[in-house]
């Protein structure tokens, strides 16, 4: 079939598909280097405990046949290091159905921890990169020219990333119609990254102007994905400049660099040739049948699970971010249909004294705000989940019920798996006697308060947040081994967490 194949893109496949094994690649680290404090055996969340009450059909994974602990960095670090491998070129170098099947173990690998990864793995960005992954087995490699069909499924997913985006904002917060939002979204959003300070600080015509190209570029462009060339390469071009913004003024995971790489595969080499020199495309050998006949099932399968989200934009009752099956395939995108007015953070402190009179000092956390002089960081598009659930528990204390109080329970004896996700323990040496958390008002400084004082942030204190409160009460929550001894490591394993 001469329609199937798209050898014009055989550039744009090479981009997406590296680009993508990098961003798998932070995903596998980011579960490796976090997970035991948040979804261990002795975490705030246990898999054992998950996989007991969640059957294998509705959570479907490798960790439902065995889990423990070492498993489940062995699946980490053996996804990060096929994913470089990937990224490296590994697949170009392996026969086709090779690395089609190397792709698939990436995606089963990934899927794995995110179904058992619970509230902290419940962000778009996890679907997208799943589906994503999922669609890139089926692109091939440097034995045959990219499909058709599967270019257009990259389109179709872009698609609904950007006008389900569009949408959820349109039908949403009143202050996107009247484009007011970004008053307060650079301030407000999950974690501020170096620039929001600045951004923040645009004129508000400006932030105007900002809202009504959101408006245009999520909501009108996606349409122009699937014109003739060059007008979807047009389309995919303002795309990738938006989210290029989006990465300068936010920390977002990995969710602007993935839109980013499904924008590149629109591009065929004849629309960037214009503008960059580019070698002809390669001559490559007929399709194989077999391959064929994979990707039009795969096109038939798209189709079908279409019907959820394509019915889901329409409706006036839109759902941002969400799976309809528990593969994470052809899902619903969005983000922001409400923004926040006030930041509200939650900052945990210690004393060493057990009456709770006095002494206290704070934990700070890598990426969330804290300190006021400490200028707002770059982390994206690596992820800090416990960061991240720390701006859902200031807005609302239920979301945070399952895990806030085990997270208390782990400071209390200077648990190091959980040191290790924040930024200083102030008590290295000895575990507190009480730990408390206060809720705060966060406010952007000035300029004249960041020039003269250096400081990005002023607060105002709301209200107690969690009480003070001792080992007695939370040992139940504490980890195992700490329960077990009775032990509460300080010292070293504390030292360790400071760093």
């Amino acid at each position: 079939m001469e329609w199937f194949a798209a050898p014009e893109y055989w550039l744009a496949r090479e981009i997406f598909q590296r680009l993508l094994a990098l961003l798998y690649a932070i995903g596998f680290l980011a579960a490796a280097r976090q997970f035991r404090a948040l979804i261990g055996e002795h975490g705030m969340l246990p898999v054992p405990r998950f996989t007991a009450r969640v059957p294998f059909r509705h959570a479907p994974g490798l960790f439902h046949l065995h889990y423990s602990d070492s498993v489940f960095a062995a699946v980490s670090w053996t996804g990060l290091l096929l994913a470089a491998a990937m990224a490296a070129g590994l697949g170009d170098l392996v026969p086709l159905w090779a690395a089609m099947l190397l792709w698939a173990v990436l995606w089963v690998l990934y899927l794995s921890i995110v179904n058992v990864g619970q509230t902290w793995y419940a962000f778009g960005w996890e679907s997208l990169l799943l589906e994503a992954g999922f669609l890139a087995a089926f692109l091939g490699n440097g034995d045959i020219a990219p499909p058709v069909l599967g270019l257009w499924l990259l389109r179709w997913l872009l698609f609904r990333v950007e006008f389900g985006a569009g949408l959820i904002k349109w039908r949403g917060d009143a202050c996107w119609r009247k484009l007011t939002c970004l008053d307060y979204h650079h301030e407000t959003q999950p974690m501020p990254g170096p620039l929001s300070w600045f951004f923040h600080h645009l004129p508000k015509p400006l932030h105007r102007v900002e809202v009504a190209a959101n408006h245009v570029v999520q909501l009108v462009v996606p349409f122009g994905l699937f014109l003739p060339q060059p007008g979807a390469t047009v389309a995919a071009v303002l795309i990738t400049v938006t989210q290029l913004w989006l990465v300068a003024s936010g920390n977002f995971a990995w969710l602007n660099w993935l839109t980013i790489a499904l924008a590149l595969s629109a591009v065929d080499t004849g629309s960037a040739g214009a503008l960059l020199p580019l070698p002809e495309p390669p001559a490559y050998p007929a399709t194989p049948a077999w391959y064929e006949a994979l990707v039009l099932a795969l096109t038939l399968l798209v189709a079908v699970l279409s019907y959820w989200p394509a019915r889901n934009l329409l409706s006036r009752r839109q759902v941002m971010n969400y799976s309809f099956n528990r593969l994470h395939l052809v899902n619903a995108y969005g983000a922001f249909g409400s923004v926040n007015r006030i930041r509200y953070e939650v900052e945990i402190e210690g004393t060493g004294r057990a009456s709770g009179d006095g002494g206290w000092r704070a934990y700070e956390f890598r990426g969330k705000p804290g300190e006021l002089g400490r200028m707002p960081r770059q982390f994206a598009p690596y992820h800090l989940r416990l960061d991240w659930l720390m701006w859902f528990a200031a807005i609302s204390p239920s979301y945070a019920r399952p895990w806030f109080a085990a997270l208390l329970a782990r400071l209390l004896v200077n648990d190091p798996d959980t040191l290790r996700l924040l930024r200083r323990n102030p008590f290295p040496d000895r575990p507190p006697a009480r730990v408390r958390a206060l809720l705060y008002h966060y406010r952007f400084t000035g300029w004249r308060e960041l020039r003269d004082h250096r400081r990005w942030w002023e607060r105002t204190l709301v209200r107690v947040y969690h009480p003070p409160a001792g080992l007695d009460e939370l040992a139940h929550l504490a980890p195992r081994s700490a329960r077990r001894t009775g032990h509460r490591p300080g010292g070293p394993a504390g030292e360790r967490g400071a760093r």
